[in-house]
Formats: structure tokens, sequence, C-alpha cells
């Protein structure tokens, strides 16, 4: 019997490929580095009240969704030396944070390095280190403490030539192989109805657009859409929100799909409309930090929401100063990317941005104080549900 033979490769096809598999793989050059604990914390600390940190979380990553369970048990590991997964991070080769790092992978294990060596997270629920239970960082013993903050964790370190597409890319492929939808991409397939439909048209309108500028990938994976949701949930229903950003956004839109009267989408739209208006006309940057190409989320919509509620207030409203305090180092502290989503600081945020407009006293949330001072208090339920039982 005749043996079958593999046909022979296209030549040209074949040296095309490996020069792109040359240039490519400059984009993904890396280094491993270990980390002692207290540096790393320190660098992603330092200079994070004006969001100057060397080592910083970026505005596509999620927000804190790890129980102080989850926090906990991560801690647990480091203290009687389990293995713990690497963190991602890349050098950022250009524009305003050239020389930082960006963190891929590994947000919700350095916001929890944070919150311990802080003294915010109380241990709980611990099923090994069972005597640990209820301890802070300094309640350890002092050569407990210096063991800790020696521990190291191991980063994989993107070089320069890994642009924010490339960082991005890795980052979907990292939580997701690349394929899992967005919250976002779920609701537009499953929730259809006149509020949806609403929002879809908002995402393609051109002011939307021009006032938050997305990259192609954001677009195309339905940012605007998510946005948009975002302002009409927090600008009617903010104070009912607790602690699951996912599950408040997908409740507020099947409660809109259903009840929502032709007359009330109406009004919402025209009030979408002449916030963003304002904003075009009062604020400096628009949504955008002076010298930022990109629109965090949380600072969208603190100042989307802000200003509703203050035209709600005063419709005919000629705000004074906007500059004094827009990017002063209190709102950077409130807007800023690894901010919390937690129901104190929501509703701080948009208070920040409207009592400033109206020219008055900020009226902050009487929790305030316990989530600032407590990360258990500050984090979200254990029983967080998958993204996919939302939509049942």
């Amino acid at each position: 019997m005749e043996q079958d033979t593999l046909a022979l490769p296209n030549a040209d096809q074949a040296a095309l490929v490996e020069t792109q598999i040359a240039e490519l793989q400059k984009i993904t050059d890396y280094e491993i580095r270990e980390w002692p604990i207290e540096v790393l914390v320190e660098k992603f600390t330092s200079g994070r009240e004006t969001d100057t940190s060397e080592i910083f979380i970026p505005d596509y990553q999620r927000e804190m969704v790890w129980s102080a369970k989850q926090q906990s048990r991560f801690i647990e590991s480091i203290l009687i030396r389990l293995p713990v997964p690497f963190i991602f991070a890349a050098d950022v080769g250009s524009g305003d944070r050239a020389g930082t790092l960006e963190i891929i992978d590994g947000s919700q294990r350095l916001r929890t390095l944070d919150n311990f060596l802080s003294d915010r997270l109380h241990l709980q629920d611990l099923v090994r280190l069972t005597a640990a239970n209820g301890m802070r960082f300094s309640d350890f013993g002092k050569p407990r403490q210096l063991r800790f903050k020696r521990s190291t964790i191991r980063v994989i370190e993107l070089t320069e030539q890994a642009d924010e597409q490339a960082r991005r890319e890795m980052f979907d492929r990292l939580n997701s192989g690349g394929s899992k939808l967005t919250s976002m991409e779920i609701r537009r397939g499953v929730e259809d109805g006149p509020f949806m439909k609403m929002i879809t048209e908002w995402a393609g309108k051109d002011i939307f657009k021009e006032m938050v500028p997305l990259s192609d990938r954001n677009a195309k994976r339905k940012e605007y859409e998510e946005l948009a949701l975002r302002y009409f949930a927090y600008a009617n229903n903010y104070k009912a929100f607790q602690k699951s950003v996912d599950q408040f956004l997908t409740d507020y839109l099947k409660d809109r799909n259903k009840n929502a009267t032709p007359a009330e989408l109406e009004t919402m739209s025209g009030e979408f409309e002449r916030a963003l208006q304002f904003v075009q006309q009062h604020f400096p940057n628009g949504f955008k930090r002076k010298d930022h190409n990109t629109v965090p989320r949380i600072r969208f919509e603190a100042i989307a929401v802000g200003a509703t509620l203050a035209l709600r207030e005063q419709p005919g409203l000629q705000p004074a100063n906007i500059a004094a305090w827009l990017d002063s180092p209190q709102f950077i502290k409130h807007t800023r990317s690894d901010a919390s989503n937690s129901r104190p600081k929501l509703i701080n945020r948009i208070h920040y941005v409207r009592d400033h407009l109206l020219d008055k006293e900020v009226e902050e949330d009487p929790d305030t104080a316990l989530v600032e001072g407590s990360a258990n208090d500050d984090a979200p339920p254990d029983n967080e549900p998958d993204q996919s039982e939302l939509f049942v």
C-alpha cells in the first residue's frame, strides 16, 4: 500500500507566516520578576491619589469582584505558602503613563494585598489557617508581618513593545479564552424590548461617540450600550444600588423593558441628550481628563449622572470654575480606575459632581467611613452570581 505524503508547503506563504510570527512575538516579549509583596503594593499605592502610581489598574478591568471570603483565602494561601497565580503586567510604551506598569491580569489579587497590608481586611471563613479568622495584618506578630511583606509574587512583565491593543487582547485571552461574551453582549441578545432598543439607538449617536471616544474593539463589544445602560440605571435609581453591578444593571434593564411607557423613555432620552450637551458646553475636556485620550467608566458615570441630577434641580444651570475641582486629587480619588463600586463610593462620586455644579457642600453617604475603613464591608457579597445566571 502506497504511503500517504503531505503536500509540500507554499514557500511564499510559509515565509510570510514566519515573518508575521517574528513580528508578533516582539509584542509579547516578557521578563519574569519576583516582586516582594511590600514593594508591589507600595508601587501600586504611592501616587494613586493623583493617578500617578508606577503600577496601575487600567479602566478596562473589572471592578473589585472578590468577596471578603475570596480575599481572605488568597491571603491564607500566601501565609501557608501555597502556590498562587502569576500576575501579568505590561510596560506602557508611550502616552501619559509611559514607563509605568499596567496590570493585565491580577487586579483582584493586587487590590487584596493592598486591603490586607492597610489593615482594611479582616480574614474570614478560612478553612486551613482557622486560628487567623478575624485577624487583620496588624494583629499578627512582628516577625510574621515582616515575612509576609518579604514574600514574593511572580510577575510576568511584557516589554514596552506591547501596545494597548495587544494588552487588551491578552486580557481577553487570559480571562476568557478570547470568546466569552461581555455582560452587555449577553443582555443585548436576551433582553429585547423598547428600553433596549433606545439604548441601542443611543449607542450609535454621533454626540455620544464624540464625547466618549472608544477603541474599535470596545465599541464592537457593546461598550457604548454598557455606558448608556449605566447612565440610565444610575441616573434614575442609583440610591437602590447595593453591591452587584451586573445584577443591578440587568434588573433595571428588565424592569424598564417591561414597565417603561413611551413617554418615560422619551423623557429619559431627552435628559441624556441634555446632559451630554451640558458637559460638552461647560467641561473643558468633556468627559476626559486633561491630556488623556480615554474615558473610564467610573468617570463617565460620575460626570454624566452628577450633571443630570444638578440639571434636575436647576434646569438653567450655568456653573462656574469647573476646572478648580474637576481634576482635583479628591475627584481623581473618586474616579480612578481601581475605585470600587460599593454603594457609598458610587453615591459619593455622583454627589461630588452634582453638588460642585450646584455650588453647595457635598452630601456624602453616611456609610462612607465604614467602607473606607473596612474591605469586608466594601466587598461584593460572597454569593455574587455568575454572568450566565443573571439572565434566566
